[in-house]
C-alpha cells in the first residue's frame, strides 16, 4: 500500500475529545403541522425514528400528527411505518417501532380553522396526563410558506403560544419554522414581527437543515481547532473560493412551489448563503449560539451588495431545458433553476478574494462543497515560467456530500530520475475514519431544540440581513422581463456563461462529479 493509500484509509484512533456533554431533553410533545407531507414522511418521521431507537428521546415524549388527509391515529401510524421503512438510515426494527407507535396521535382539520386547534389542545391534555410531557410542546410548521402565518395565529389564539418563562424548570412552548423563512425581505419582517409580539426570540427556531449536517457543523472546528489552517485563511494566501450546491434531480413533485421560489430564493438566500458565513466569520468568543450567530451576522453586514447592472455582470441564472414541461409548471416560467452569484466581503480578512457560489437543478452529478484555493507559488524553482503554471494550486476542500470528509491538494516529487513535480491529493472520509454513524440533519435539529440549544438555527437579524442582500438581485431579475433567460443542458454543469464569469477573473470552477 503506498503512502497516500495509508493517508486515505487511514482511521481515526484517537479518542474524541468532549467539548459538551449530550443532554437528554426534558419531556414534551412533538406537534408536526403537515404530518402528511413529503417532508414530514422523507425527513422528520425517520428522523424521530432513528432519534427513539438510539435512546437519546427522553421517555415522556409523543407526536402528535395533524394533516387534513389523515382521518385517525392508525392512518398515521401507517404513513409513519411507511416513511421509517422507505426513508429512515437504519432499518425499522419492530420493537422500537411499537414503543413510538404508542405514543402517536392525530389531528385531523384544516390548518386555518379553530376547531382544529381546540381539538389539538383537547389531545396535548390528555399526552399530558398519560405521557408526563408536562406542557412542555414543541410546534414543528412543515407545511407550505403560505400557511405559516394562519397557523400561528390559530395557535396563538388557541393559547398553545405564549411567551415561556425563562425559568429552567417552568413548561414551554417553542416552534420550529421550516424554510424558505419569507418570500422577500418584507415578508420576512412581517413574520418575524408577528413572531416577536408571541414569543421571545429564545423560543423560535428557523431552520436551515444544512446547518445540522455533520459536514457543515465540522467547518468550524476545522478551522479554529487546527493552527495550522486559521494562520492562511485570509486574503494574503486564499486567492478564491467556491461553494457549490448542486443537484442530479428536477423539481419532481414540487413545480408548483419551487416556481413561485427558485433557486435564489430556495437555496443561495439561506443554505448557500450560511455556508458562505461559516467560512468567513471570524472566530466566535465562545462555541455557544449567540457568539457564533453574531459573527455570521458581521460577514452578512460585510457583503459588498449587487445591485441593477452589477446584478448583470456578477450573477448568471439558467433553467434547464425541459423545466417548463415538469408537472405544475407555466409553459412560459422564467423561474431560474441554476445560480452562479460571485460575492465579495469588504472587511479586513477578505478584502479582495472572491466568493463564487453556483447552485442548480439538472446537474451533471449530486455533490454539495466547499473548495478554497490558494495562492499560486510567488516564485519558480523548478525550471521555466511554463513549468511552474502548469503546477496546480493548492485546494482544499470540504464534502458536504455525498462521500462526506475533507481533501487537500499539494504538489510534491514524482518518483524517477531528474526533477518531475506532480500533484497528488490527501484525502479523509468520514465513514472511513470514525466507527459511528452519522445522524442525520434534522436529527441534531430536532434534538437542539427539544434542548433549548439555538446554535444550528437562524437568528432573526440574520436571516433578514440575508434578505436585505438578496433583495436586489432577485428584484434586478424580475423586474426585468426583457433579461435573457439561459438555457442548460440536462445533465450538465450548466451555463457557459457561468464559466466566463470565473474566467474573467483567471478562475475556473471545479468539476461536478
Amino acid at each position: 500500500m503506498s503512502i497516500m493509500e495509508e493517508i486515505q484509509t487511514q482511521r481515526a484512533v484517537e479518542p474524541a475529545v468532549v467539548i459538551s456533554e449530550a443532554r437528554r431533553p426534558v419531556p414534551c410533545a412533538v406537534v408536526i403541522f403537515g404530518a402528511s407531507g413529503d417532508l414530514a414522511r422523507r425527513k422528520l418521521v425517520p428522523a424521530v425514528y432513528n432519534l427513539t431507537r438510539n435512546g437519546v428521546l427522553p421517555e415522556d415524549f409523543c407526536v402528535i400528527g395533524s394533516s387534513r388527509s389523515l382521518k385517525s391515529d392508525d392512518d398515521l401510524r401507517r404513513i409513519m411505518r411507511e416513511a421509517i421503512t422507505g426513508f429512515s438510515r437504519v432499518p425499522l426494527d419492530e420493537d422500537v417501532w411499537q414503543r413510538l407507535a404508542a405514543r402517536v396521535g392525530h389531528v385531523t382539520g384544516d390548518p386555518k380553522e379553530p376547531e382544529t386547534y381546540a381539538e389539538l389542545c383537547r389531545k396535548l391534555s390528555e399526552a399530558d396526563s398519560r405521557y408526563g410531557t408536562g406542557g412542555n410542546y414543541l410546534f414543528y410548521i412543515a407545511t407550505p410558506p403560505t400557511t405559516f402565518l394562519p397557523i400561528l395565529r390559530q395557535l396563538r389564539e388557541a393559547g398553545l403560544l405564549r411567551i415561556g418563562s425563562e425559568k429552567a424548570r417552568e413548561s414551554w412552548p417553542r416552534l420550529l419554522i421550516e424554510k424558505p423563512f419569507g418570500h422577500s425581505l418584507s415578508s420576512a419582517r412581517e413574520l418575524n414581527c408577528f413572531l416577536a409580539e408571541t414569543l421571545r426570540e429564545s423560543q423560535i427556531y428557523r431552520i436551515d437543515h444544512y446547518l445540522g449536517k455533520e459536514t457543515v457543523q465540522n467547518i468550524m472546528v476545522f478551522r479554529f481547532g487546527n493552527s495550522i489552517f486559521e494562520p492562511l485563511w485570509n486574503r494574503k494566501y486564499i486567492d478564491y473560493v467556491e461553494i457549490t450546491a448542486a443537484e442530479d434531480i428536477g423539481v419532481g413533485r414540487r413545480g408548483s412551489f419551487y416556481d413561485e421560489t427558485g433557486v435564489l430564493r430556495d437555496v443561495v438566500q439561506n443554505h448557500m448563503l450560511q455556508m458562505l458565513a461559516l467560512c468567513a466569520m471570524e472566530p466566535p468568543v465562545s462555541y455557544e449560539a449567540n457568539g457564533i450567530r453574531d459573527e455570521k451576522i458581521k460577514v452578512f453586514r460585510e457583503l459588498r451588495p449587487i445591485r441593477g447592472e452589477q446584478a448583470r455582470r456578477d450573477v448568471v441564472l439558467g433553467q434547464y431545458r425541459g423545466y417548463r414541461e415538469e408537472d405544475n409548471v407555466p409553459p412560459d416560467s422564467r423561474t431560474p433553476t441554476y445560480a452562479a452569484v460571485k460575492m465579495m466581503i469588504d472587511n479586513w480578512r477578505w478584502q479582495g478574494v472572491p466568493f463564487y457560489l453556483r447552485a442548480g437543478k439538472k446537474l451533471a452529478a449530486r455533490m454539495t462543497e466547499i473548495s478554497i484555493s490558494f495562492q499560486q507559488i510567488p516564485f519558480c524553482l523548478f525550471g521555466t515560467k511554463e513549468v511552474c503554471r502548469a503546477i496546480e494550486k493548492n485546494v482544499l476542500t470540504i464534502r458536504i456530500q455525498p462521500e462526506e470528509g475533507i481533501s487537500l491538494r499539494f504538489a510534491t516529487k514524482a518518483p524517477g530520475e531528474g526533477l518531475s513535480v506532480g500533484t497528488v491529493t490527501m484525502d479523509f472520509k468520514y465513514a472511513g475514519a470514525f466507527d459511528r454513524p452519522q445522524p442525520q440533519a434534522y436529527e441534531h435539529l430536532l434534538l437542539g431544540c427539544m434542548r433549548g440549544d439555538q446554535t444550528l438555527f437562524a437568528r432573526r437579524d440574520g436571516v433578514e440581513l440575508e434578505w436585505e442582500f438578496m433583495m436586489p438581485i432577485v428584484e434586478a431579475w424580475e423586474s426585468d422581463p426583457s433579461a435573457p433567460i439561459i438555457t442548460y443542458e440536462q445533465g450538465s454543469p450548466g451555463p457557459r456563461e457561468a464559466d466566463e464569469l470565473l474566467a474573467r477573473s483567471g478562475h475556473a470552477w471545479r468539476e461536478i462529479r
